[in-house]
């Protein structure tokens, strides 16, 4: 079925709907791109990745590098000599000696510096500065990794999971729920809906996107849960399609939303895509919000972001 509306090409995604693979955003929000064609440490900024990675694996990143750090240093010293590290127990075994050459390298890394162990001789003592220097150093990087996790502005919200046609008016409507899951303050949040559709075009698909006009695109706080509404009328592209065009066409409604958050001053952004095979088609969304016993406050029921009930479209 050839959608109605006029196609925009501004959207930054290209139109040959043979050249690419699958959602072009992911659910979280990620582009679903994958670099290929230069060496991984140039088309990869580490500083990004350690930022955006799961709090789970930066921080086992880190603890590795600290072990991997001291266990290289304490092989270098041992390999120099045991004997010039004074205060080591020269009595004890080899594994023995190198767990105290471990734990000198430990203190020497942090700065700690019990003094129990300390070099003797140029090398061992050179290797000690080294390890200081570059102690120091480590630290450093790791104190701005960790701010810059802390200290980055996130967009706390969270999207439904599923989009829905649901009753709208005297018509049917699109629409997507929007939720802040965090005490987060934000403000004059807006939207942006663009559905991707590949029509076959002279025995050619091809990518078509159109902008969806949206009930309202701006808000002034985001508190509660927002519903997105794309009414679907005569000049929409969606108009006139029935749960089996959905089925049949191949189509990713992608959404993006800003906002201002008032903690860091700054604006948060975020997005999410739903392709046609994510969308429910004859559903409507459970309320997410009720009052409390004494109706002195609203509750928001995060866990009811996702509830739907089915519903019959005329």
């Amino acid at each position: 079925m050839n959608p109605k509306g006029e196609s925009q090409q501004n959207t930054g995604f290209g139109t040959n709907a043979n050249n690419y693979g699958g959602r072009f955003i992911n659910k979280d929000g990620s582009a679903n791109v994958e670099k290929r064609g230069m060496f991984i440490l140039n088309r990869i900024s580490w500083y990004h990745t350690m930022i955006d990675m799961p709090r789970w694996r930066f921080l086992s990143i880190l603890l590795l590098f600290y072990i991997a750090m001291n266990l290289i240093f304490a092989l270098l010293y041992y390999a120099t000599g045991i004997e010039h590290l004074n205060g080591i127990d020269a009595g004890g075994s080899d594994w023995g000696k190198f767990g105290q050459a471990y734990f000198f390298s430990a203190q020497t890394f942090t700065t700690v510096g019990y003094g129990h162990i300390s070099p003797d001789g140029f090398l061992s003592s050179l290797l000690a500065a080294a390890e200081a220097l570059i102690g120091l150093l480590s630290f450093a990087i790791a104190t701005g990794l960790f701010f810059g996790r802390f200290s980055k502005p996130t967009a706390f919200l969270k999207f439904s999971h599923n989009a829905i046609i649901a009753p709208y008016k005297e018509g049917t409507g699109l629409m997507m729920r929007v939720t802040p899951f965090k005490n987060t303050n934000l403000t004059d949040a807006f939207a942006k809906v663009t559905i991707r559709m590949s029509i076959k075009e002279n025995g050619v698909y091809i990518n078509k996107f159109f902008a969806l006009d949206l009930e309202l695109e701006r808000i002034n706080v985001l508190t509660l849960s927002w519903t997105l509404v794309h009414p679907i009328t005569e000049s929409s592209p969606l108009y006139g399609f029935t749960e089996e065009d959905f089925k049949s066409t191949n189509g990713e409604i992608i959404v993006f939303l800003t906002a201002f958050d008032d903690m860091f001053s700054n604006t948060v952004a975020t997005r999410t895509s739903y392709t046609f095979n994510e969308l429910i088609y004859g559903a409507k969304f459970e309320p997410m919000y009720t009052r409390n016993e004494d109706n002195s406050k609203t509750i928001l029921h995060l866990d009811l972001l996702n509830t739907i009930k089915r519903v019959s479209l005329k």
